[in-house]
C-alpha cells in the first residue's frame, strides 16, 4: 500500500476507534483531526506511528500527545469557532494546528527554543496563518494579548498558575492537568464565571510532562 493511503487508512481508524469509539462528538473537533497532518508534525521515522493513540517523542526530550487527548482537551474547551486560545507548551505545534481549525484565533507559547522557532516555520508552512508562537516562559501565559475565551496547558503543573486565570476572560474556560507529582495528574476545567470567580471541575487522570516555569515546577533552566 501506497505510504499516504496507508496514513489516510490509519487516520480513519484513529478517527472511529481512538475518537468516536471513546466518546468524542464535537463535529469541528472531529473534522479537524481528520484535517490536520499529525505526520507533519514528528520527526520522519515517526511518521508511520502518526495515528496510534499514543504519545510519541519530538525533539528535546518532549513528547506530542496522543490523538485522543488532543482531541478531549480541546472538546473540553467548547470552541465555537469565534475565541482567541491561549495554548500552553506549544511543542512541534500539532494541537495548535487543531485549535486553529477550531477557533479563530490562537497564541501559543513555548519555553524551549527548538521546539518554538521549529514550530513557528512548520506552522507557517503549512499554512496555518491564525496561530502566533512565542518563545516564553508559559506558566507567565502571553499577557500582550489577553484576556483569552479558552486556555489549554499541555503540561503538568503543581497547581494552577494564578497568571493564568487573570488572562482568562468572562466565562472562560481554562483546561490544565494538575497534582502534586510530575508523573501523574488530574485534568481540570476551570471556568471563570460572570462575577469573576472560578469554578473547578475534575475531568480525568492523565500523565503529561511537567510544566516548567516561574508558576510551575523550578527542576528545569528556563
Amino acid at each position: 500500500m501506497h505510504a499516504e493511503t496507508d496514513l489516510e487508512v490509519r487516520k480513519e481508524r484513529m478517527l472511529s476507534e481512538h475518537l468516536l469509539a471513546r466518546g468524542i462528538r464535537d463535529a469541528a473537533v472531529l473534522r479537524a483531526m481528520r484535517e490536520v497532518p499529525r505526520e507533519s508534525f514528528l520527526p520522519p521515522e515517526m511518521a508511520r506511528l502518526a495515528y496510534e493513540d499514543s504519545p510519541l517523542p519530538i525533539d528535546a526530550g518532549q513528547t506530542i500527545s496522543q490523538p485522543y487527548i488532543v482531541a478531549y482537551m480541546i472538546e473540553a474547551l467548547e470552541l465555537s469557532g469565534k475565541e482567541r486560545v491561549l495554548e500552553i507548551g506549544t511543542g512541534s505545534g500539532y494541537a495548535a494546528a487543531v485549535l486553529s481549525r477550531c477557533a479563530a484565533e490562537v497564541y501559543t507559547v513555548e519555553r524551549i527554543p527548538l521546539l518554538a522557532d521549529g514550530a513557528r516555520n512548520r506552522l507557517q508552512s503549512l499554512g496555518y496563518s491564525n496561530v502566533k508562537v512565542l518563545h516564553a516562559d508559559g506558566t507567565l501565559g502571553w499577557r500582550e494579548q489577553a484576556p483569552y475565551d479558552a486556555i489549554v496547558v499541555t503540561a503538568g503543573a503543581p497547581e494552577v498558575p494564578a497568571e493564568l486565570l487573570e488572562q482568562l476572560g468572562p466565562g472562560g474556560r481554562l483546561v490544565i492537568p494538575v497534582g502534586p507529582s510530575q508523573h501523574l495528574q488530574n485534568l481540570v476545567r476551570v471556568r471563570r464565571l460572570p462575577r469573576g470567580d472560578f469554578r473547578r471541575e475534575h475531568l480525568c487522570a492523565v500523565r503529561f510532562v511537567p510544566l516548567i516555569g516561574e508558576q510551575g515546577w523550578d527542576d528545569g533552566p528556563y
